[in-house]
């Protein structure tokens, strides 16, 4: 309840003060275990990334945020499940399993922190529980600024097939987060060239 409702006025506050628009929503699974793979430019990226989707998102978020107290009652609300500071540990994995096997959407930023100018190397994180799940991978790409009145989009990309990395034993996480970074910037340079 709480969920949607916030939801649909975050829809209408994105739209207006930032111009959100989302672009090829089509490409997200209707049912089923999906990780959303997405650039990381803000701390306003997981709402825009989750809001327009009709499916819940549920996003990790640094632990100590949890701690403050009309903050972290409304990240919980969202959906949102604690990460404790200095790493992803066990309980954080079997939580991001737990909530891919009974078919929900996950957000994950692989660069694991904001990244503007794409100095930040990605994490493999993302790519250990895209494969180890199971899960649909769709690649998500957060363009523009957040500006007042200016667009800001959210694209996402056709899902990503790495059933063929099952066979590269311990360089399969290495070459999934290469792929999953890879269809990314795709979705960048191909929304900033058609701009």
């Amino acid at each position: 309840m709480f969920y949607t409702f916030a939801r649909a006025l975050l829809r209408v506050l994105y739209r207006f003060l930032f111009r959100l628009e989302a672009k090829r929503k089509d490409y997200v699974p209707k049912e089923g275990g999906v990780v959303l793979c997405s650039n990381h430019i803000s701390l306003l990226d997981p709402p825009a990334i989750g809001i327009m989707l009709d499916r819940k998102v549920r996003f990790m978020a640094k632990a100590e945020l949890f701690d403050v107290p009309v903050l972290g009652k409304i990240i919980n609300g969202l959906g949102a499940f604690p990460v404790k500071r200095g790493g992803v540990g066990k309980e954080t994995i079997r939580t991001a399993f737990n909530l891919l096997r009974d078919g929900d959407i996950m957000g994950i930023f692989p660069e694991g922190t904001r990244n503007t100018d794409g100095a930040v190397a990605a994490k493999k994180g993302a790519a250990m529980i895209a494969l180890k799940s199971g899960a649909a991978v769709v690649p998500v790409a957060v363009i523009g600024e957040y500006k007042l009145f200016r667009k800001t989009k959210v694209v996402y990309g056709p899902p990503i097939d790495m059933s063929d990395l099952l066979e590269h034993g311990s360089g399969a996480l290495e070459l999934a987060t290469e792929r999953i970074m890879e269809h990314i910037h795709r979705i960048i340079l191909e929304e900033t060239a058609a701009s």
